[in-house]
């Protein structure tokens, strides 16, 4: 354990539940306390449910809200959390969470990023009467996973969620798809952490992430944070020697000194020709 963070507090702001899962995870690793803070509507930042836009990209929102938790609470330990959805990297075909974990030290300027994940509830639909919206939320695995409807369309600003029983979903979807111009009702998963629990189970993989690049110490000046930064590509082709794409090694870099160094991969071999340019252009 790194005595850098040893008994200090570390402010965290987030209203969404994932203190949880995160001081579950960083305490005992780094025997650091998370102190949540909620002096901030992190919303104003940021809507899944599009009511306000995201500005900047997620690790411009994460670096935010770590900024803003050490502004309310005075410390000089900072945590930010921010998630975003898109397709799958593999087939592009499923819908897939990115987390991000930001933990900011204002005092050397460190930067320690977590990173995970994994396929999410992400799915949507233009119900027009109640059976098709209750096969759609069994889907989505309501009332554990949250829902949010609109009347009409995706576009329509008249927004309910927190639904937490059958009952009470169904009662708002039929007052909805009464005032709906078209009869119809536009849900989707709700994406807020604490309204997902597939979502919950990658923001903790981010806090994973972040314990192994928190504990990873520079060699030069012993302040933590110090990980890969750049790839080495360049494994020879077995068959003509060409440098292909496959990697050799990776650049580690202490963001505080400044410190690189190039860490060689252990090979087993050549590059089999099917990766090379020359053999297989």
């Amino acid at each position: 354990m790194s005595a850098f963070f040893l008994n200090r507090q570390i402010a965290f702001l987030t209203q969404h539940g994932k203190q949880t899962p995160v001081r579950r995870i960083l305490e005992p690793a780094l025997g650091c306390v998370i102190r949540h803070e909620t002096g901030f509507n992190t919303d104003l930042l940021g809507t899944f449910s599009r009511e306000i836009e995201r500005v900047g990209s997620q690790l411009d929102a994460a670096r935010r809200k770590a900024q803003l938790a050490m502004e309310l609470s005075g410390l000089s330990l900072g945590l930010g959390s921010e998630g975003t959805f898109a397709s799958d990297p593999y087939t592009g075909m499923f819908s897939w969470d990115y987390e991000v974990l930001l933990l900011m030290d204002r005092t050397t300027g460190i930067e320690i990023v977590g990173r995970a994940q994994g396929g999410a509830h992400h799915a949507h639909l233009l119900a027009a009467n109640w059976p098709e919206l209750e096969a759609f939320a069994r889907r989505e695995g309501f009332p554990e996973h949250g829902l949010v409807l609109r009347p009409e369309s995706e576009k329509d600003e008249r927004i309910e969620k927190d639904f937490t029983s059958w009952a009470a979903l169904q009662e708002r979807f039929l007052h909805l798809q009464g005032v709906s111009g078209n009869g119809k009702v536009f849900a989707e998963a709700d994406l807020r952490a604490h309204a997902n629990p597939t979502r919950m189970a990658i923001i903790e993989l981010a806090a994973r992430d972040l314990v192994k690049r928190a504990t990873s110490l520079c060699p030069a000046c012993d302040l933590p944070g110090y990980a890969a930064v750049e790839a080495v590509r360049g494994l020879p082709c077995r068959d003509c020697g060409t440098p292909t794409d496959l990697l050799t090694g990776e650049v580690w870099q202490c963001t505080p000194c400044g410190y690189r160094t190039t860490v060689r991969r252990e090979m087993s071999g050549l590059a089999d020709a099917r990766f090379c340019s020359v053999c297989n252009p």
